[in-house]
């Protein structure tokens, strides 16, 4: 019992923790932290791939529900581009699956595993887990903006957007306390992240490093 309030605690003091997934645990400002880093080493030469290889097979996609009083909106989801609008398209799913696991309308997780692999995957079930020890689950909104694809070949691209958590925030589950936060420039986050097209079409999330407070993403 003594441990449930510091870990609320911890949740509420951080701004964007209520809806920030920071999976590789660094918030480094660092100019190396960008996206080909994100990415990794297989660029593939930038090769775009066709409409027929971007699409996803006949793969039963998992539907997500979040709460009425929990809102996730995403900008610019459609570039013209069939492959990038399916990278952004299943990657606003992973972000919905995340809330939908920690706000308890998706209890067993299948679509964390569906849109997450690697240490995405790693990175999201352990935040799922804190909440779940503190007795919290999330409110309020966050806009998703900014949303950029670089392809890297068939089957890999990086995405960098920013998010607008100033008015996400944590909520305690047996109280219905919601844990309010000032809006700091922390509020605004920078997200770098690799999305791998699994064998069922699905582009999966498997690195993501989150930088707040980052300039590019500050109103």
């Amino acid at each position: 019992m003594n441990r449930r309030p510091t870990l609320l605690a911890a949740l509420a003091l951080t701004a964007t923790a209520a809806l920030t997934l920071s999976a590789c645990g660094s918030d480094d400002d660092s100019p190396s932290k960008d996206a080909d880093e994100v990415v990794g080493t297989d660029t593939g030469g930038g090769e775009s791939a066709s409409p027929s290889e971007s699409a996803a097979a006949s793969t039963d996609r998992p539907k997500i529900e979040l709460p009425l009083d929990l809102k996730l909106t995403f900008e610019g989801g459609e570039t013209g581009e069939p492959v990038k609008d399916a990278i952004l398209a299943d990657s606003a799913e992973r972000m919905r699956a995340v809330a939908a696991a920690i706000t308890g309308t998706d209890p067993k997780g299948e679509a964390l595993a569906f849109y997450n692999t690697g240490k995405a995957l790693e990175a999201a079930l352990n935040w799922v887990s804190q909440f779940e020890e503190a007795g919290a689950t999330m409110t309020g909104e966050a806009r998703y903006y900014d949303r950029k694809v670089t392809l890297r070949g068939k089957n890999s691209a990086a995405l960098v957007f920013c998010a607008d958590e100033s008015k996400g925030f944590s909520k305690d589950k047996r109280t219905n306390e919601i844990h309010k936060t000032p809006v700091t420039k922390n509020s605004y986050v920078l997200y770098h992240t690799r999305l791998d097209k699994n064998a069922e079409g699905v582009w999966q999330t498997s690195q993501i490093i989150s930088t707040r407070g980052a300039t590019q993403c500050q109103p």
